[in-house]
């Protein structure tokens, strides 16, 4: 009796990731096989289903010790992004949940319903400094569950309450729905926006990032961001070569057009197990240039697919890497961008009242 054929695995319709391949913890490997009854092809033909589960957060935010970010803490409401960005360099965190960084992190995601209330006791604590939060900086604060629970919204709601200060990374246009407070927020210098659009090409944007909004629709949010006098920063994020560096010129302008006042850009990461998920959506999706674009990739990256020391992890090394930089730098300063970004008033910030506590006349 002839034994299961394994199957080559392939892109599902509406996700990034084309194959679940198990995490570095795990000592088992999952295959897809034909076991003859047509099981597998119905597998496929059937997109996988998000799941949600719960996380009770014992702590809102997340401190870092990395010289070369502009932020030391920022906070995150979901686990798992359903945007599906083959590219999240977050994707490898779902291996600790004992799940793949593959389909896994796009379709099982873990939602924080407390975390307004942790915000409220990390901000309340007699040890807290004001410095402004990052939201968003691991998975999208503004994913398309947050139309379901809102908890992004709720931690601005504590934040704007007690003047703290803001940095939101997104994709997404729902950023807008919060005008509200940002607008606010703003007036005070406490709140910025960064919208990440990656390309203009709609069909690679389909590929890259399949249950994202579309790049008009995130220029289009720039637009009402910048309109209700919000700081709105384009990011051209993540850089690649060979498939998206030959836009950075036209990004930029379509961004300061659409009124961003600042840009900034990252040259794609590829740690742990996103190099081999990477690989699998090129061969799928750009098989003519997937050789060419990992081999700019290592050239980038001193021969590596990923570096993680800090000052050339975000820009690389190398001629190729240099001469993204200097685009990037030159067609900034002909769009006239400002060169600072992380400015916020720390002056305001008011811990947040529970009830009993006793009031100030100041």
């Amino acid at each position: 009796m002839s034994q299961p054929e394994d199957m080559p695995d392939r892109a599902r319709k509406g996700r990034g990731a084309v194959s679940n391949r198990g995490s570095r913890f795990l000592a088992q490997t999952r295959h897809l096989v034909d076991d003859g009854w047509g099981s597998a092809e119905e597998e496929w033909e059937q997109a996988p289903q998000t799941e949600i589960t719960y996380d009770t957060a014992r702590s809102a935010i997340t401190y870092n010790k990395s010289p070369d970010l502009p932020f030391d803490r920022s906070l995150n409401p979901y686990k798992g992004c359903e945007h599906g960005c083959v590219y999240c360099f977050a994707r490898p965190g779902h291996a600790w949940l004992g799940l793949s960084p593959g389909l896994d992190f796009e379709t099982k995601l873990s939602v924080k319903p407390n975390i307004a209330q942790s915000l409220i006791d990390d901000l309340r604590a007699k040890t807290y400094k004001p410095a402004p939060i990052a939201l968003g900086t691991a998975t999208d604060p503004y994913q398309p569950i947050e139309r379901e629970f809102g908890l992004t919204r709720q931690a601005l709601e504590v934040l704007a309450a007690a003047n703290h200060p803001v940095a939101i990374t997104t994709k997404s246009p729902l950023v807008t729905r919060d005008i509200d407070i940002l607008r606010d927020m703003a007036k005070k210098g406490l709140a910025r926006v960064a919208m990440s659009v990656t390309t203009l090409d709609r069909t690679l944007a389909r590929h890259l990032e399949p249950r994202a909004a579309t790049p008009d629709k995130r220029l289009a949010a720039i637009a009402e961001l910048t309109e209700a006098g919000i700081p709105t920063n384009i990011s051209f994020s993540p850089v690649i070569p060979a498939l998206t560096d030959n836009e950075i010129e036209t990004v930029l302008k379509a961004g300061r057009e659409a009124g961003a006042t600042s840009a900034s850009m990252l040259l794609i990461r590829l740690p742990l197990e996103i190099k081999d998920l990477f690989r699998e959506w090129l061969d799928q999706h750009y098989p003519d240039r997937a050789d060419r674009v990992e081999s700019l990739i290592r050239q980038c990256r001193d021969g590596k697919l990923y570096q993680a020391d800090f000052g050339t992890r975000f820009k690389g090394t190398g001629a190729y890497a240099d001469l993204i930089n200097q685009r990037f730098k030159l067609t900034k300063q002909r769009l006239g961008f400002e060169k600072r970004e992380w400015v916020f008033d720390l002056s305001l910030f008011r811990p947040p009242v529970k009830a009993g506590d006793q009031l100030s006349f100041f």
